[in-house]
């Protein structure tokens, strides 16, 4: 069964949409957005020493509701802290990025299922594959906003958790007798790349549409010459294209007997026999004499 399945599916993707690879894309774009969590860390020197807090850690991680992440930093007065949250709401970017994701990838493997087990389904009266075009439509456009907007609200997660944009927030930084710096910077690398996957889930989902599109017969529907599955075009006529029509089996391509003498003798227009009168006399030797 498997060895059956398998070659069925290689005789299917050769002439349909590949959807292999929008299925593994998908996986890499929602797995390295939804599942980042990312750090970074500070330190506030006060000018006495022992008030100071060389270590203040800020966790965030998906889906980026930096307004409600919050850390306690030093006042540098008398070894009281206070309770600081960070600036943003980017979930919403991200949520959508990620839903597409997933999303798109539950019809790449729906769509690869309908290829490999009723494909002779899909293709009746082409009904499925028009469907199929418009669906990779939407999802093609979805990628383009998604990919976009999450680029964007990537940009405005960098610049809230940036560091040294966040020092700006301690009290006791402003204090020029106070030291405050970065230790540790959060590691973004891992959304970057869900950017990435995401316009290449966009470049793939526009090919598909190519593919898809030349199973729709919208083509041969524009040429004039798209013909419904389920109509049965007539037997052509062997006789009428082979130029005999509905011509006497004792005609004079088959040799045999002529019943009309109309022509004098089988004589053809150039004054010549037939081939027909030759193997006639070859044939019958007293029908010559007959018609003399």
């Amino acid at each position: 069964i498997d060895i059956v399945l398998s070659v069925r599916c290689q005789m299917v993707t050769a002439s349909l949409p590949p959807s292999l690879l929008p299925q593994i894309f998908a996986i890499f774009a929602f797995s390295t957005c939804g599942s980042y969590s990312g750090m970074f860390k500070m330190s506030v020197e006060c000018k006495n020493r022992t008030e100071s807090d060389l270590s203040i850690e800020v966790k965030f991680e998906y889906p980026f509701r930096l307004h409600q992440v919050y850390f306690d930093a030093t006042t540098c007065k008398g070894g009281s802290a206070e309770r600081l949250f960070l600036v943003g709401d980017y979930s919403s970017s991200a949520e959508f990025f990620v839903t597409i994701a997933v999303f798109s990838f539950l019809y790449s493997m729906a769509a690869l299922a309908v290829y490999c087990f009723i494909l002779e389904k899909y293709r009746e009266n082409c009904k499925g594959a028009q469907i199929d075009f418009i669906v990779s439509a939407v999802f093609a456009f979805m990628w383009l906003v998604s990919s976009c907007a999450w680029a964007k609200g990537l940009s405005d997660v960098k610049t809230a958790t940036d560091p040294e944009r966040v020092i700006t927030l301690i009290s006791a930084c402003d204090k020029p007798e106070n030291s405050c710096r970065e230790v540790h910077d959060p590691k973004v690398s891992g959304l970057n790349t869900s950017v990435a996957f995401g316009f290449i889930n966009l470049i793939l989902w526009i090919g598909n549409l190519w593919f898809v599109f030349k199973e729709t017969g919208w083509i041969s529907a524009l040429s004039g010459t798209y013909v419904p599955s389920q109509e049965k075009q007539p037997a052509p006529d062997s006789f009428a294209q082979g130029g005999y029509a509905q011509q006497d089996p004792y005609a004079g391509s088959q040799g045999g007997y002529q019943p009309e003498y109309g022509q004098q003798g089988g004589y053809n227009e150039e004054g010549g026999y037939s081939q027909g009168y030759e193997q006639q006399q070859q044939q019958q030797p007293t029908s010559f004499s007959n018609q003399m």
